[in-house]
C-alpha cells in the first residue's frame, strides 16, 4: 500500500503543470510588451526618430546629399536676419488670430442648432460634417476655381455690377481666403466635439434659468458657456496648433511661391521650400521646425493656463 502511494506521488510529480491560471501568470510579464510592440515600433520610427533627428540637424549645416557638420546656433542666428522667416512668422501668427476665435465660437453655435432631435436633423449634421472627410486637395482646388478671377464668385460679382475681386492675387485677400477655407473645413469637426460636451450639460440648469426669466442669450452665457469651458479650451488648443502649422490651404491657393512675391508664405511652407530638393538646406529647415515646435507648445500652454484661470 505504501509503495503504491509512493509510486503514484512520483508519477504525479513527473506530470506537467497544466493549470491554466499558472500558465497565464507565467505569460503576463511579456504579453503586454508583445501587444504594444507594433505601436511602439511605429511611434519610434515615424515620431521619435524624426523628432530627435530634427533637433540634431538644427545644429548642423546638413544638406540633402551632404551629412553636414556641427555649427552650434548659427542656423538660429541666421533666422534673425532672414526676411522670409519673419514673413512666415507674421503670416502664421495672423492665421492663428484669424482662425482660432472663429473655430472656437462658430462650431459651438452650430452644435446648438443641430443639438435637438427633430425630423431631418441627421441630414444637416451630415452636411456640416462632409467638408471634414473631404480631401484637403479637393477642397483647395474647388475653392481656387470659385475664387479665381474667372471663377464662379467673380463672375457673379461682375454680373451684379460689383466687378472682379483679386481673391487670389492680393496678398491680404489671399490670406483671408485661405483662413475662410480652414474655418469652413473645420466647423464640422469641432461641432462634433461640442455636441458631445453639450450632451453632458444637465437639462435642469437650463430649466432653472428659464424659470428665473433668462432668455436664450442669457442661458447661453450663464449656463452653456461655463459648462463647456474646458471643451472650448481643448478646441482652442487644437485649432491653435493646426492654424500655426497651416500648409495645405495656403500652398494650394497661393502656389509654391507663396503668393505675390512670397508675401503669403507660412513657416511650414518655408520649411518645405528650404529643406527639400537636391540642394535643400536640411539643417536650416530643421531650425525653423524647432521654432514651430516651440511656438505650438507655448500656444497650448497659454490656452490651458487661461482655462485654469477661468475655472478659478
Amino acid at each position: 500500500m505504501a509503495s503504491s502511494t509512493v509510486s503514484r506521488v512520483r508519477r504525479d510529480s513527473r506530470t506537467p503543470d497544466v493549470n491554466p491560471v499558472r500558465r497565464v501568470r507565467r505569460q503576463l510579464p511579456m504579453s503586454p510588451w508583445l501587444f504594444a510592440a507594433p505601436g511602439l515600433l511605429i511611434t519610434g520610427a515615424f515620431i521619435l526618430y524624426p523628432f530627435v533627428s530634427t533637433l540634431v540637424n538644427a545644429f548642423t549645416d546638413r544638406r540633402t546629399l551632404i551629412p553636414g557638420e556641427f555649427v552650434g546656433l548659427a542656423n538660429f542666428r541666421e533666422l534673425l536676419h532672414d526676411d522670409m522667416f519673419w514673413i512666415g512668422l507674421r503670416n502664421s501668427s495672423l492665421y492663428v488670430l484669424g482662425v482660432v476665435p472663429a473655430l472656437v465660437i462658430l462650431p459651438l453655435l452650430l452644435a446648438l442648432l443641430v443639438q435637438k432631435n427633430i425630423p431631418g436633423i441627421t441630414f444637416f449634421r451630415s452636411a456640416f460634417y462632409t467638408p471634414v472627410v473631404a480631401s484637403i486637395v479637393v477642397v483647395g482646388l474647388i475653392w481656387v476655381w470659385l475664387l479665381d478671377e474667372r471663377g464662379l464668385i467673380n463672375s457673379l460679382l461682375e454680373a451684379v455690377g460689383v466687378g472682379r475681386i483679386g481673391f487670389l492675387s492680393d496678398q491680404w485677400l489671399l490670406l483671408l481666403s485661405a483662413m475662410a477655407v480652414t474655418v469652413w473645413k473645420g466647423l464640422g469637426y469641432y461641432m462634433i466635439i461640442y455636441l458631445a460636451a453639450l450632451a453632458n450639460v444637465p437639462r435642469e440648469l437650463h430649466e432653472a434659468a428659464a424659470v428665473d426669466g433668462a432668455g436664450a442669450i442669457r442661458r447661453f452665457v450663464t449656463v452653456t458657456v461655463p459648462a463647456v469651458r474646458s471643451t472650448m479650451a481643448l478646441v482652442g488648443a487644437l485649432s491653435s496648433v493646426a492654424a500655426f502649422k497651416v500648409f495645405s490651404e495656403v500652398y494650394l491657393m497661393a502656389g509654391p511661391s507663396g503668393g505675390p512675391a512670397g508675401e503669403d508664405t507660412t513657416l511650414v511652407m518655408l520649411v518645405q521650400r528650404t529643406g527639400t530638393g537636391l540642394t535643400g538646406r536640411v539643417g536650416y529647415a530643421s531650425a525653423i521646425s524647432v521654432v514651430v515646435f516651440v511656438v505650438t507648445v507655448a500656444l497650448m500652454l497659454l490656452v490651458l493656463r487661461a482655462d485654469r484661470r477661468g475655472e478659478t
